[in-house]
């Protein structure tokens, strides 16, 4: 199965009309604000310290080429999109922007995001950044969503990048914490879209796509949403007892992980006839956005704190 816009036409009941909140919309800022948020952190956690300025081209960079991304992936979309209830209002297959204006805006966005990178900090973080885009747009939205229900673990690498991006500004290398910072991103992403997608299932299902409650149902996609979370467990806390981190992080990684696991034991272990409402999907799927924000935050406090000599 494929998805391409060439074929999308919008509906006449919709005219075409763009607007600069349409075209915002379309780089989803919401996901954009936890992709500059991580990013931020593994700068500030970064040892060593950035010109403001510079920090800021960076940042705005990593903002620029997340929302190209989602602007390229709602264009090569769009037809998926207007099959989902969840999706249908989006620019695109609500007919308020044309593909094509999608696609160049998509452009634009992540052409610019590559080159203020890499006049401004370097062309190792650029050269990371154009792998992200790439790992997104091609990799994930055009390759592993169609065809494989693994799509969103392999996928998951693409949001992972930030941080490690974050960190390279400022040091201009690769060590083990920006390492294990992209892991802890990667590893979260599959218990947290998966929950999302347990109770938007028969949208996917309508739309064709084969993510894993759909392919491979409900009792395989909940234990192994248990699984992931429950892996997230040691590997959360592993810059803290690899001692990249001090004992601040330690501990409250160990405490938001453990709460992000007990919210996924009821998740995990939930009979296929107790579907009703999905509280305790929708609990995970929201606790996992605040527990990601809170978890690298915390990072950046206990690097903080252990520059200010509190901590050692």
């Amino acid at each position: 199965m494929t998805s391409t816009t060439t074929l999308f036409t919008p509906t006449a009941a919709t005219p075409m009309s763009s607007h600069w909140r349409d075209f915002l919309a379309l780089a989803k800022p919401g996901v954009v604000r936890l992709v500059v948020f991580t990013g931020l952190c593994g700068m500030l956690a970064a040892p060593g310290s950035i010109n403001p300025v510079l920090g800021f081209a960076a940042i705005l960079s990593i903002a620029l080429a997340a929302g190209g991304a989602a602007a390229f992936n709602q264009w090569y979309e769009a037809d998926l999109d207007s099959r989902m209830k969840r999706t249908a209002r989006r620019p695109i297959p609500a007919g308020r922007v044309a593909p094509k204006d999608a696609r160049d805006f998509a452009a634009l966005l992540c052409g610019a995001s590559v080159l203020v990178m890499g006049l401004a900090i370097g062309w190792l973080a650029a050269s990371i950044l154009v792998v992200s885009i790439f790992y997104y747009v091609v990799v994930y939205t055009m390759w592993l969503k169609p065809r494989t229900p693994q799509n969103i673990v392999i996928g998951g690498g693409a949001g992972a990048f930030p941080p490690l991006i974050g960190w390279v500004a400022v040091t201009g290398d690769i060590t083990l914490t920006p390492i294990l910072l992209f892991a802890i991103i990667f590893f979260w992403t599959p218990p947290h879209f998966w929950a999302l997608a347990m109770f938007v299932k028969s949208d996917y299902a309508k739309a064709g796509i084969p993510m894993m409650p759909v392919v491979r149902g409900e009792r395989a996609t909940r234990w192994q949403i248990l699984a992931y979370a429950l892996f997230m467990v040691p590997l959360a806390a592993a810059p803290w007892y690899l001692g990249t981190a001090g004992i601040v992080y330690g501990v409250a990684s160990l405490v938001l992980t453990g709460m992000f696991a007990l919210l996924a034991v009821p998740v995990g272990l939930r009979t296929s006839g107790a579907q009703d409402t999905m509280k305790p999907e929708k609990r995970l799927f929201a606790y996992s956005i605040i527990y990601l924000f809170a978890l690298f935050g915390v990072l950046v406090i206990d690097r903080v704190l252990q520059d200010a000599g509190v901590i050692g």
